[in-house]
């Protein structure tokens, strides 16, 4: 029972890291950009969504606040991405100065958002998951098997929703962006604008998943959204290692199901006695793992390409 529990658990979180991942690949992958926006837009989604969710007191509960409270994390998380894309594109900071700026300055907003308080609990309230808890009820496990499925839609929507947009001509133009900044200047697209509309939507998709993360465990807390960046990036490597990197939506699925490896992984680690403080350098160890294996995997394949051509050659 206690592995079923940690199981479900790693799955439970991998979600919310998914949701995470899919942010952070817009970012790093769609724009190739490296935006530390996302440690604070990550706590501005949780904060937002604990604040609307605490509005239901007044008329009794409900769902209808909860899922509001998605809606607005993810558009003020959109909000910090603008704000870093005009500091980029306008001001000419440099992107990875202007995501410092932004998540420096939100460590504040995030606190007035939460009446100065480093932690707001809405434990006790409805939050989205409530109803599926309330028709399944039970013990620790049956509770997990009641957020998964709805943590699950929620992620389903958004990889839905990324895939279409990043299919349209704006997402297309997104992405020539990212991929040749001059040449999409060159076909008369506004490569500054892109790169705002690219940035908010990251920052939005990254505060969901806080929002998610504040629903799951019914309080947000101010100072827990350092090195979000590092999970995401970790997901996305980890994804594109064991996965590959195809498509849009393979790229997208990698990451998603990297999430999910990357959480699985931790859980696995932490139960051999590593202290819970080590986190952040397991994660970044990770990453760096992965990473290395991720070039050594290419350096290899660009070797078997040049015999084959040699031998084709000769």
């Amino acid at each position: 029972m206690q592995y079923l529990t940690l199981g479900l658990g790693s799955i439970e979180q991998g979600i919310i890291y998914a949701i995470l991942a899919l942010g952070v690949f817009v970012s790093l992958r769609v724009l190739d950009i490296p935006d530390l926006t996302v440690d604070g837009s990550f706590i501005t989604g949780a904060a937002v969504s604990v604040m609307v969710t605490q509005l239901q007191q007044p008329f009794g509960g409900g769902v209808l606040f909860p899922i509001l409270s998605l809606i607005l994390a993810f558009l003020a998380g959109a909000i910090t991405g603008v704000i870093t894309g005009l500091l980029h594109t306008k001001l000419k900071v440099p992107a990875l100065l202007a995501g410092i700026l932004t998540m420096t300055g939100l460590y504040s907003i995030n606190l007035i958002i939460m009446g100065d308080k480093p932690t707001v609990s809405i434990n006790g309230m409805t939050t989205v998951f409530t109803p599926a808890i309330d028709l399944i009820g039970g013990d620790a496990v049956s509770r997990k098997l009641a957020i998964i499925p709805v943590m699950f839609v929620i992620l389903l929507i958004a990889v839905i929703a990324l895939v279409w947009f990043l299919r349209t001509q704006v997402g297309m133009a997104l992405r020539a962006t990212g991929d040749n900044e001059e040449m999409v200047k060159a076909s008369s697209i506004n490569a500054d604008n892109m790169k705002v509309l690219g940035l908010a939507i990251a920052n939005g998709i990254v505060a969901l998943s806080g929002a998610v993360l504040a629903q799951d465990q019914t309080f947000a807390d101010a100072k827990s959204g350092a090195g979000t960046v590092v999970v995401g990036i970790a997901s996305i490597i980890i994804g594109e290692t064991i996965f590959g990197k195809r498509s849009i939506l393979n790229n997208i699925i990698s990451a998603v199901l990297g999430a999910v490896v990357y959480r699985i992984f931790i859980t696995i680690v932490l139960q051999f006695g590593l202290p819970a403080s080590y986190f952040k350098l397991l994660s970044a160890l990770i990453v760096v793992i992965a990473i290395c294996v991720q070039v050594t995997g290419e350096k290899i394949a660009k070797k078997k390409t040049r015999r084959v051509t040699k031998n084709v050659k000769s």
